[in-house]
């Protein structure tokens, strides 16, 4: 299991598990395009996959612009097995070494993804107009 910074070159294999997932599927995956994950990898913030024998199985980037995890995925069969929670670590430290803004998500109800968060420590903070909800981490919170 290898955690390295995300390149552009990793766009179609973060994308292939982004679909992959069966929580928080996207209602049309046309709403987000290689265009976007471009914009986010290179101009708005940052991402880190998790590579087992060459294949990228987890990812996570944060966006600077709006202050938000972006995406979070892992593979179907490699929960568990603490990938999301190291990508997540990997992104809070770099997100709180460039600011000291509230970092938010958002997480469908009644997920496995919003009870990881909980345990996390970040706090629910109301609910998206698409019915998600939102959760927040100070710097605080995370200890800077």
């Amino acid at each position: 299991m290898q955690f390295r910074e995300a390149l552009i070159t990793d766009i179609p294999q973060m994308s292939a598990v982004r679909l992959a997932v069966k929580e928080n599927v996207l209602s049309n995956p046309a709403l987000v395009t290689q265009q976007d994950y471009v914009d986010f990898l290179s101009e708005r913030g940052k991402g880190w996959v998790c590579e087992i024998d060459g294949q990228v199985v987890g990812f996570a980037i944060g966006d600077l612009v709006k202050n938000n995890v972006w995406a979070l995925f892992v593979q179907p069969g490699y929960e568990g097995q603490g990938i999301g929670r190291e990508l997540l670590i990997l992104l809070l430290d770099w997100y709180y070494s460039n600011t000291n803004e509230t970092i938010w998500l958002s997480t469908a109800p009644d997920t496995r993804a919003a009870t990881f968060y909980r345990s996390f420590g970040w706090k629910e903070a109301g609910v998206q107009p698409n019915g998600e909800l939102r959760f927040e981490l100070t710097a605080e919170d995370w200890g800077v």
